[in-house]
């Protein structure tokens, strides 16, 4: 699923073609996940903004058009609405050209909504800080660990601590960390620890244009290169690149989760 890096690296990319862009026609797949796209047409596109891993672009009527990728969703401007099975969704634009959402699995979602009013997001809604506002913070990261008796990796991808960490970036931040994601209790050095790793793990993603592993390709079509650059997350049975030892695998509250049993070892 594309997380923040892919998210922000799409973002980067539409939003100059797209802000002052006046939608003109517009089309969604028959299904509640998407019909509302056409409710955009009409509306002039202010700006592309972004909020954990949901695309949130201004209308120029005060409402806001909401695009989350799901697992294989992929944002891009053509030169037409294409003929294409996975399409979900198009909006023409005023200059010609068109902003197509393609989404082989359907896991997306779009929604057309009054700014800030995301009660039918609720995932959004309650979206915990951007992990590079001063927001997120080892204070309020301590702070929502030591309420939960969950995984630490599982509190992370509830996006209430930090909004738009997934998988990929979780792994490599509990790796940066050296803290074991199966621990259930966070110290505030571990926290203050913790923070800098997201935002350490999920900058090189960002520098490197996000990570594909198979579906994810940015605004252009081009697939991220950081899936060369991970140091933990899908190295299972390889060498930790800190201390040699075989990095190891398992099952973490249904979530595939990679560690280091030496660099990262278990709280007791």
């Amino acid at each position: 699923m594309p997380e923040l890096p892919e998210v922000e690296t799409i973002r980067r990319q539409l939003a100059p073609r797209l802000a002052g862009r006046q939608i003109i026609g517009a089309w969604g797949f028959p299904s509640p996940k998407f019909s509302d796209a056409v409710e955009a047409n009409g509306a002039t596109i202010e700006d592309v903004t972004r909020r954990g891993k949901y695309l949130i672009s201004p209308l120029d009527d005060g409402r806001e058009l909401i695009v989350h990728l799901g697992m294989t969703g992929s944002l891009r401007v053509t030169d037409e609405s294409p003929d294409d099975l996975y399409v979900r969704a198009w909006w023409k634009l005023d200059d010609g050209g068109c902003l197509v959402f393609r989404d082989v699995r359907r896991f997306g979602r779009i929604a057309v909504v009054d700014a800030g009013s995301y009660a039918a997001l609720p995932t959004l809604d309650k979206l915990g800080p951007d992990p590079f506002d001063a927001g997120f913070n080892a204070g309020t990261l301590w702070q929502a660990c030591r309420r939960s008796d969950r995984h630490l990796k599982t509190q992370l991808l509830s996006q209430r601590p930090v909004a738009g960490v997934g998988n990929i970036y979780a792994d490599e931040a509990f790796w940066l960390a050296r803290i074991n994601p199966a621990d259930r209790t966070l110290t505030r050095r571990g926290a203050a620890l913790l923070v800098e790793s997201v935002r350490e793990a999920l900058q090189a993603g960002l520098d490197h244009g996000g990570t594909t592993l198979r579906d994810y390709v940015n605004a252009n079509g081009d697939s991220g290169d950081n899936q060369h650059h991970l140091h933990c997350y899908g190295r299972a049975d390889e060498p930790c690149e800190r201390c040699g030892t075989t990095l190891r695998r398992t099952q973490l509250d249904a979530r595939t989760t990679t560690w280091c049993p030496s660099c990262q070892p278990r709280r007791r």
